[in-house]
């Protein structure tokens, strides 16, 4: 799919701080920040909502954007990252990153596993360890998403990057090693009989009501079980 370019107007912000901000957000405005490689940062203020309709394309937040800053500029860009209201949700900043489509970049595309392992049929757990990927491309040539075929997996057997190729014109920027999904080894309850095992390693000797150590094979004369020892192979008890 070839990446889809979206517009988005943009406005001149020539004061900073908390006060600023919450006198934008007022108007229906967020601050934002459009940063490039050599050009100092360029303050900008966006409508959220007008930024919610530029990025809702299949690339989502990889989508490129095209910023109509006022005054006749624009910018190529990318979004960079943003800030939300714990609460409501509302964007609250937004920081674009320009970029040129001639000049690669690195982004992270989400992985998307498809096909039913071959080891769930013995019970097998397939787990996805990476939710996205880093890559390297041209902004034209962003992948939607990277598309990881599990169906031969068997129980215990992991499908890494290495074993996936990347789509034309991308490269992955991380190590082949890197694990993407295994099928997971079902666990099994196993109940453990605890049995007193006198002059055992490690065991913790019988106490007399005396406070005495009891005699050896001895149980406490009160008939109780003997409290562990705060040995090295003693667990641990809970703080309070």
């Amino acid at each position: 799919m070839s990446m889809q370019t979206t517009t988005l107007s943009a406005q001149i912000r020539t004061a900073s701080g908390k006060g600023p901000a919450r006198q934008l957000r007022f108007k229906g405005l967020i601050p934002a920040v459009c940063y490039g490689k050599s050009d100092k940062p360029v303050h900008l203020a966006v409508d959220p909502e007008k930024l919610a309709e530029a990025i809702a394309t299949p690339h989502k937040f990889n989508t490129v954007i095209k910023l109509e800053i006022e005054g006749g500029q624009s910018r190529t860009v990318l979004f960079k990252d943003y800030e939300k209201d714990p609460l409501d949700g509302r964007v609250l900043h937004a920081d674009f990153l320009d970029v040129r489509m001639d000049q690669e970049v690195v982004v992270q595309v989400p992985v998307i596993l498809t096909g039913r392992p071959a080891g769930a049929a013995e019970g097998g757990i397939l787990q996805q360890v990476a939710r996205t990927l880093p890559v390297l491309c041209l902004p034209g040539n962003i992948p939607v998403k990277i598309e990881v075929d599990v169906s031969h997996l068997n129980i215990a057997e992991s499908m890494h990057v290495s074993d996936i190729k990347a789509p034309a014109g991308v490269k992955f920027k991380v190590d082949g090693g890197a694990t993407i999904a295994v099928v997971a080894i079902p666990e099994k309850e196993e109940v453990k009989a605890v049995v007193a095992a006198p002059g055992a390693e490690g065991a913790a000797a019988a106490v007399g009501a005396d406070g005495k150590p009891a005699p050896e094979g001895k149980a406490a004369p009160d008939g109780k079980a003997a409290p562990a020892a705060a040995g090295k192979d003693a667990p641990k008890a809970a703080k309070k």
